[in-house]
Formats: structure tokens, C-alpha cells, sequence
């Protein structure tokens, strides 16, 4: 077995969720899941199927993110892993519909940080081990730094008051 790590690829503020799924279905499903969610999200998806023709399928309503979750899915290159990447709202608007879609069997990370994704090849195929996502903790927040927060919160609409 060999490991590696691969850099995913993507601007700086874009969002992007990894997980894995069981079925050649998997990319409607991810679609109208999305679609559902949040009508005015961008996104993109692209799927490794694992089986029969081995083909990376793939949906979205922005074609700059399709061929984002494409390229990044190809490097990954592990079987039934997804990718979608998304702009206009953010992972939290429409992580808990594709956690709900019956095929989707783990949510690897959800994300706009920098990531590498852990991966094993062996003799049949590769898996995901597990991401890296962002850096590690610098600190214990303070006062300051959890009013901050709150501030945050609020300014990007996710708290009230």
C-alpha cells in the first residue's frame, strides 16, 4: 500500500465538501438535495464510480465548479468519493439534505479552508484516510477574540440580535 497526500485545488473563499456515496444515482441525488436546499447556490459535483464502467460522473449549475470538483475528484481518484464545491452560501446551508440522501455513507469534511486528503492506493484502488483541513489551533480564544465571533455571526447573518 502507498500513501500520499493530495492538495486540493480551489480558490481561496470557495467551499467544498468531500464524502462518499454508494450509487450510480449519487449525482442527481446530490443535485436536487443542493438545488433544494438553496436555490441561488453555485455548485459543482463530480462522483468516482467504483464499479462497471469506473466513469467520474458529475452535475452543478456553474461549469467553472464542475470542472473544479472534476479535477479534484480525478487527483483523489477514490472509489464512490464525491466532491462539491460551492459558492453563493456556504456547506452549512445544505450539508444536513445530502447527509439525509440514503446512498451518502460519510461527510470527510466540509470546508473553505486549505485541505489535503490522506489517501491510500493498493493493488484494487484508492481510499480517502482522512483530510487535513486548515492549520492547527494557534491558541485559546479570549474575550476579545469571542466577541469577535459573535460579531462575525451576525455580520454574515447566521445570529440574530
Amino acid at each position: 500500500m502507498d500513501l500520499s497526500l493530495v492538495k486540493i485545488e480551489k480558490p481561496e473563499a470557495t467551499n467544498f465538501i468531500l464524502g462518499q456515496a454508494h450509487f450510480i444515482k449519487t449525482v442527481e441525488d446530490l443535485h436536487e438535495a443542493i438545488v433544494s436546499s438553496n436555490p441561488q447556490i453555485r455548485f459543482g459535483i463530480a462522483f468516482c464510480e467504483s464499479s462497471g464502467p469506473a466513469l467520474l460522473r458529475r452535475s452543478g449549475n456553474d461549469e467553472t465548479l464542475v470542472e473544479l470538483a472534476t479535477r479534484n475528484a480525478l487527483a483523489v481518484g477514490a472509489g464512490h468519493s464525491f466532491f462539491v464545491f460551492l459558492e453563493n452560501g456556504f456547506p452549512v446551508n445544505v450539508l444536513n439534505a445530502i447527509k439525509a440522501i440514503p446512498e451518502v455513507c460519510r461527510i470527510y469534511c466540509a470546508t473553505a479552508n486549505p485541505a489535503e486528503v490522506v489517501v491510500a492506493e493498493s493493488e484494487t484502488g484508492r481510499a480517502i484516510l482522512g483530510i487535513v483541513d486548515g492549520c492547527r489551533p494557534k491558541g485559546v480564544e479570549g474575550e476579545q477574540d469571542v466577541l469577535a465571533r459573535l460579531r462575525f455571526l451576525r455580520e454574515i447573518g447566521y445570529k440574530l440580535g
